[in-house]
C-alpha cells in the first residue's frame, strides 16, 4: 500500500515516494498515531519538518489545520519528490522546500519569522544525528516558546540527555521505532 494522507481537507490523497532505500517514509499508521497524540496542536501552527523525506509529515499538518510548513532535506531524490507532492496537493502557497545538510548548521532558518511551533525531526537511524539536529535548532533561534519537536527514530538511539533548550515530555515505542515528544523551554 503506498503512502496517503489520513484525515484532514486532503484525507485519502496519495503521495509519492523516493525510489530505492535512501529514504524510509514513516507508515501510515505511525503518522496517524503521532497526530492523533498531537491533537489540537496542529491547527494553524508554523511547521518545520527536518530530514523531510517525502514530505508526508509537513503535508499532513497543513491538511489537518496547519498555516504553513517549510521542508528540509539534503537529498535530490528526496527534494523532488517533496516539491511534486506539495504540487499535486496545491499547497505551493502555503510551503517552502530548502537543500541543507542539518547536521552543519540551520542558518537556512535563523530567526523565522513566524517562528516554528511545531517541528518533526525523522533522520536516518542509528546515525547520532539527533544531538546536532537539536543543538542546531537551538541555535536557529527559529522556534516559538513551547515549541513541540516530534523526533521519529530508532529505539537502540536514544535522545541524548543533558539536552540544551529541550525537555522530553514523553516517548512512545512502536516496534523497533521509538517516537519522542518534547517541549522547547527556553
Amino acid at each position: 500500500m503506498g503512502l496517503r494522507i489520513i484525515s484532514g481537507s486532503l484525507r485519502g490523497k496519495k503521495l509519492q515516494a523516493v525510489r530505492g532505500r535512501q529514504v524510509r517514509p514513516t507508515a501510515d499508521r505511525l503518522r496517524e498515531s503521532i497526530f492523533n497524540i498531537l491533537s489540537s496542536r496542529v491547527n494553524e501552527a508554523i511547521v518545520l519538518d527536518l530530514f523531510a523525506g517525502t514530505g508526508a509529515f509537513g503535508i499532513e499538518a497543513i491538511s489537518r489545520g496547519a498555516e504553513y510548513a517549510v521542508f528540509l532535506d539534503n537529498s535530490p531524490g528526496a527534494l523532488a519528490v517533496i516539491a511534486r507532492n506539495i504540487e499535486a496537493c496545491a499547497y505551493n502557497q502555503l510551503t517552502k522546500v530548502i537543500k541543507w545538510d542539518i547536521s552543519k548548521n540551520l542558518n537556512c532558518i535563523k530567526s523565522s519569522s513566524p517562528p516554528f511551533n511545531l517541528v518533526f525531526i525523522d533522520p536516518p537511524y542509528n546515525r547520532n544525528i539527533i544531538k546536532p539536529a537539536l543543538r542546531n535548532l537551538y541555535r536557529s533561534n527559529s522556534l516559538a516558546k513551547k515549541a513541540c519537536v516530534v523526533i521519529e527514530h530508532a529505539a537502540a538511539e536514544p535522545i541524548p540527555a543533558n539536552l540544551e533548550a529541550f525537555e522530553i515530555d514523553h516517548q512512545r515505542k512502536y516496534g523497533k521505532t521509538l517516537v519522542s515528544f518534547l517541549n522547547y523551554v527556553v
